[in-house]
């Protein structure tokens, strides 16, 4: 048997962090056994999807590198298929049309709550006799069977059973002969000969409904694993007031996706103690059998903690590629100023997030608008003017290499009696407009002789 597995998003937000997750499991366990990943696109809610969210799914799948094998196929480019296997189902017996008012099922609702009965459809149009003259309105409903029950043999849960008296006659096709959720998911996963569908544990309750619809098509379902959902770092259900829902908020928060991806996997799937993960260590590695099925909460600590190990290890040229997102996000254009890879290195063993990189790095592209005031106070005095300004002199022509910008540094200090740090600081305040950056000698060559020249010039302007 060749695994399928499928990624099955509704466009109608944006990729939950949830939903990358289990488009991630799905991935892992297709590339583990040589199979095929899919990517459908369940947009029946007409009224909800949208295309933005389509490329927002698309785009934060790209950017995971979460390649799909097959797809995008949308739903509502089937519907002819769906209206074919509905009309299968009715002349086959198997469906059947309920032309039940919104009126009577409220009171049969109601009638059943007041019995402290579980409310439910009752099938009473299985045997209705078709109403006299002009058609009236009706949905298709499934023909669930009576008797016996459904066992899912879950990957992650185990076995649960279903009684089939408990499910009632689901509805397959509304009154203007739209299909619904829990029929298009049984007929693509048909279709597409799916053997193995990984979701989120709140479709559990959809399963032995879907399991039904399938063997009264002739099909043997798919094997099932529900995976537990992700709270907050409260414990709560997640949701954007944890400030990180989707994986677009994580781009923008500086999350490398090699980190993403690694603190994902680690949401609820273990191997021994190990926490960092190559993608080749995930593909050999990975096991729905791993996955707990208690639910797992975000930790943002580890999450950056993840982050900044990915951004001092993997290749500068590679950080240097998404640190270009952020500074486009700020409006800098990375051709007026250094080299991003350069930038990269500087900055990769103090940082932990791209977005913290780009902020910090902003004075190597534009001129800051004013000197942090608590850095130039303590920094840009009178009894430094006359040393910057011999550095100045020495920096205009020196060879522009790390090792002659220090030596320069450390040459004018010594000569003005001065700790090499009383000047080096004065000089970075000068250059950056704050107190913090890389070294000094780093920070003075990528900021360009030119640059650092008008700048000192600026700050001795400013001391007066």
């Amino acid at each position: 048997m060749t695994v399928r597995t499928r990624f099955a998003p509704s466009p109608t937000g944006y990729l939950h962090i949830g939903g990358a997750r289990t488009a991630l499991f799905s991935w892992l366990y297709a590339r583990k056994h040589g199979g095929s990943f899919v990517l459908r696109i369940e947009d029946t809610d007409l009224e909800r999807s949208t295309a933005e969210s389509v490329n927002v799914i698309l785009e934060g799948m790209s950017w995971l590198g979460l390649n799909y094998d097959e797809g995008p196929f949308f739903q509502t480019h089937r519907f002819d298929r769906y209206a074919e296997v509905v009309e299968q189902l009715l002349a086959e017996g198997k469906a059947y049309k309920c032309y039940c008012s919104k009126d009577e099922l409220e009171v049969m609702r109601a009638e059943q709550m007041a019995r402290k009965e579980k409310p439910r459809y009752d099938g009473r149009c299985r045997q209705r006799d078709l109403p006299s003259g002009e058609e009236a309105p009706y949905v298709i409903r499934f023909r669930n069977p009576e008797e016996g029950e459904v066992v899912v043999d879950d990957l992650v849960r185990g076995r649960v059973v279903f009684a089939n008296k408990e499910l009632d006659d689901l509805i397959i096709a509304r009154s203007d002969g739209s299909p619904t959720y829990n029929f298009t998911v049984v007929v693509d996963d048909f279709d597409m000969g799916i053997t193995h569908v990984i979701r989120g544990d709140d479709h559990l309750n959809n399963t032995p409904r879907q399991m039904n619809i399938l063997r009264a098509l002739g099909a043997e379902p798919p094997r099932y694993a529900h995976v537990p959902m992700i709270l907050g770092e409260d414990g709560q259900k997640l949701s954007k007031r944890h400030g990180a829902a989707s994986v677009t908020d994580y781009r923008d928060q500086g999350f490398l996706p090699e980190a993403l991806l690694n603190y994902l996997v680690r949401l609820g799937w273990s191997h021994g103690d190990q926490e960092i993960f190559s993608r080749e260590e995930m593909f050999q590695l990975f096991d729905i059998a791993d996955i707990n099925n208690s639910a797992s909460a975000l930790n943002m600590s580890k999450a950056f903690w993840l982050n900044q190990h990915y951004i001092k290890t993997l290749p500068p040229a590679r950080v240097a590629e998404e640190l270009s997102y952020h500074l486009g996000k700020l409006d800098v254009d990375p051709t007026t100023g250094p080299d991003l890879v350069e930038v990269v290195i500087a900055y990769q063993e103090r940082a932990k997030s791209l977005a913290e990189m780009a902020q910090g790095s902003l004075f190597f592209y534009r001129e800051f608008e004013q000197y942090d005031e608590k850095a130039a106070k303590k920094n840009l005095t009178a009894a430094i003017a006359t040393p910057l300004r011999a550095l100045r002199d020495q920096l205009a022509t020196v060879e522009w290499s790390d090792g002659a910008i220090h030596q320069a540094v450390e040459a004018v200090a010594a000569a003005h009696e001065l700790n090499l740090g009383k000047l080096a600081q004065p000089l970075r305040v000068a250059v950056t407009g704050a107190g913090v950056s890389p070294p000094i000698d780093v920070t003075v060559r990528l900021i360009g002789r030119e640059r650092t020249l008008a700048r000192i010039d600026r700050a001795l302007a400013y001391i007066g």
